[in-house]
């Protein structure tokens, strides 16, 4: 049947990483875990969000980054960033001041989530891919063998704007054909449990959504355009949702105060 009614917008980057932020705290499975078990939230930047929403205040996003790509002309703009709050470890919906992340995954049990914001999308397969410059496989490693040895969660909150040209398998293998000769990360790819904007927009307000375009200039570079169709009540609560989320500051903007 068509939908009742319908509703174009455009997001920034910033804008739909407080969109898929609200979405990934109003999953089933983290909604469970945050009252019922843990949830671990790795660094960076999308994950800096994803905090927030879950504890309901704000913290310093500028020193909850790992990895990051900067624009080539501003280096120097690295020097705002880093990783002074280590990853959050949360039970009964509060920070456990004890927990160790450095041995937390043999503390994690089944239905405990991890939240692991990824490098690369491959939407139409359901894959993410991470960039890994460690020789131990960094966080990746640490997480996906407890995710499947101890049924874990692995939640991927990931902005459209890293959906990526061809298929990340093929992508991962050219890398590794090419070790020996090149220099520079590899890519992990795995399935997760993806959590898109318009993952966020079903979540939260029950409207099915497709993206329609991508891009935008002064400051809406890597933005989205997406349509939401539903009836007339998701219609609506998907407009408050995006006035909501409209006016977040790009990290640059926040960063300067």
């Amino acid at each position: 049947m068509p939908a009742e009614a319908y509703y174009t917008f455009s997001l920034t980057v910033a804008e739909g990483k407080r969109l898929i932020a609200k979405g990934v705290a109003a999953l089933p499975c983290v909604r469970r875990a945050m009252v019922e078990g843990t949830v671990v939230v790795t660094r960076s930047t999308t994950s800096g969000y994803v905090l927030e929403e879950l504890l309901g205040e704000s913290i310093n996003r500028l020193a909850f980054v790992t990895g990051r790509t900067l624009p080539s002309a501003h280096p120097d703009r690295a020097k705002l960033l880093s990783a002074d709050i280590p990853e959050m470890v949360l039970r009964g919906g509060a920070v456990d001041e004890c927990a160790d992340p450095e041995t937390i995954t043999g503390e994690l049990r089944a239905g405990d989530v991890v939240i692991k914001s990824p490098n690369a999308l491959d939407y139409c397969e359901g894959l993410v891919g991470y960039l890994i410059g460690a020789p131990t496989g960094g966080t990746v490693s640490k997480y996906l063998g407890p995710t499947h040895g101890r049924h874990l969660h692995f939640v991927a909150p990931c902005g459209l704007e890293k959906q990526i040209a061809g298929h990340l398998i093929e992508a991962s293998a050219l890398l590794t054909e090419a070790a020996e000769r090149l220099r520079g990360p590899s890519l992990w790819v795995t399935p997760a449990e993806i959590v898109t904007e318009l993952e966020a927009i079903e979540l939260l307000t029950g409207a099915v959504a497709v993206q329609i375009a991508a891009g935008g200039i002064m400051g809406a570079e890597g933005a989205a355009w997406i349509t939401a169709l539903g009836d007339a009540v998701q219609i609506d609560a998907v407009k408050a949702l995006i006035e909501d989320v409209h006016g977040e500051p790009e990290l640059l903007e926040y960063a300067q105060g």
